[in-house]
């Protein structure tokens, strides 16, 4: 049988390589972002009560009214702005689903789409298969700041979106205020759409403030907004989401949605709704994430890395320049087999061969998981 692969350069994903090395070698896995904690069982008791009382079937395509009305009433609490239930916000299978789903509802051969480096591994297949063309920024360490210079040379009729995501997995930075208004300058009076992933949005440290695309009138008005339940709410494994959007736009995201997935878990939509209720479950997640961060910095403030204290989400990452000068793939695999810790290289990130010398680690873990890891790490 012959073929033409749609992903011809695209293989099997880091995380999945290096989930099944630490599962081979039995080391701790800080690769994959997910806690190793439980998570709230009021919540797992509203979803078996919601399947008693039998929602169980299909939910509407957009999601359930009092899902979509908790979730409008988040963005007025937390960001003074405002997204209509009915038109601006639908409930999808995870964020992924609806970064593919925004894509494909957009992007058209030979489209282009600006994506920051190193970039979360999603984007660029999903623009791929819709054959558009994906332009590079990349970020440099230590730093990681954006040169807005860049983007904008980078900017021209063929430019139809671009990707935002912040906090930015993998490297734990966020962007500033200046930030976004310097984006927001730069694409007024253009077509351009912007998807911004704030899927970490509750995981931002040391006073500083999300500041999300909403917030900034001109570029909400042009921006999807795509977060995570899962990531909020410690169950990455339930893969549910949602994104806000003006009706103009959110109008051709649901013709996409309505043919990929339909609809998302009803029981679950139902139980998120009513747990919505009490804000202090989102609002305190930085303190508790936070808190994380700093203990496992502590405990490896004498080890060979080095380290910036991640800004926001639930990455650290760790330079190792001072311990090897091996490519940091290599690295990574050396130290799940060698020493039983697994972690995340940064180069597989960027679209090109790059010199890196980091590692990401997840501190989304209970404090004895850090504690064990530190200690592998300290005799490094």
């Amino acid at each position: 049988m012959r073929y033409i692969s749609k992903l011809p350069d695209v293989g099997t994903t880091i995380f999945t390589v290096m989930g099944a090395l630490a599962k081979k070698h039995h080391a701790i896995n800080l690769a994959q972002g997910f806690p190793d904690f439980k998570m709230d069982k009021n919540l797992i008791d509203l979803v078996t009560s919601a399947m008693q009382n039998g929602h169980n079937q299909y939910a509407p395509m957009q999601g359930d009214l009092g899902l979509r009305e908790a979730i409008a009433k988040k963005f007025d609490l937390l960001y003074a702005t405002s997204y209509h239930p009915e038109n601006e916000i639908t409930i999808t299978t995870g964020a992924t689903q609806a970064i593919f789903s925004i894509i494909s509802a957009f992007i058209k051969p030979n489209a282009e789409v600006i994506i920051f480096r190193p970039a979360y591994d999603c984007y660029e297949p999903a623009i791929a298969l819709n054959g558009g063309k994906t332009v590079s920024v990349a970020l440099e360490s230590p730093n990681f700041k954006v040169d807005w210079n860049e983007v904008k040379s980078k900017i021209n009729s063929r430019t139809k979106m671009m990707v935002i995501n912040t906090p930015q997995n993998p490297i734990g930075t966020v962007f500033s205020e200046a930030d976004m208004r310097q984006l927001q300058q730069i694409t007024k009076g253009t077509d351009i759409i912007i998807l911004s992933d704030e899927v970490y949005e509750h995981m931002v440290f040391d006073g500083e403030k999300h500041q999300s695309a909403c917030l900034f009138p001109d570029l909400k008005s042009r921006s999807f907004i795509v977060a995570s339940f899962g990531k909020t709410f410690h169950n990455t494994g339930w893969k549910m989401g949602y994104c806000c959007a003006p009706q103009p736009l959110m109008s051709e995201l649901r013709k996409v949605h309505q043919f990929n997935v339909f609809s998302v878990n009803h029981p679950m939509q139902k139980a998120l709704a009513a747990y919505l209720q009490n804000e202090n479950r989102y609002l305190e997640l930085s303190a508790f994430y936070q808190q994380k961060r700093d203990l496992f910095l502590s405990l490896i403030k004498d080890s060979r890395f080095k380290f910036t204290p991640s800004k926001g989400t639930y990455f650290q990452l760790l330079d190792y320049s001072g311990i090897t000068q091996e490519n940091d793939v290599d690295f990574a695999k050396r130290l799940t087999v060698d020493n039983k810790l697994t972690s995340i290289p940064i180069s597989v990130f960027y679209d090109t061969k790059i010199e890196s010398k980091m590692l990401r680690f997840c501190f989304a873990k209970k404090d004895e998981t850090l504690k064990q890891a530190a200690e592998i790490l300290n005799q490094i």
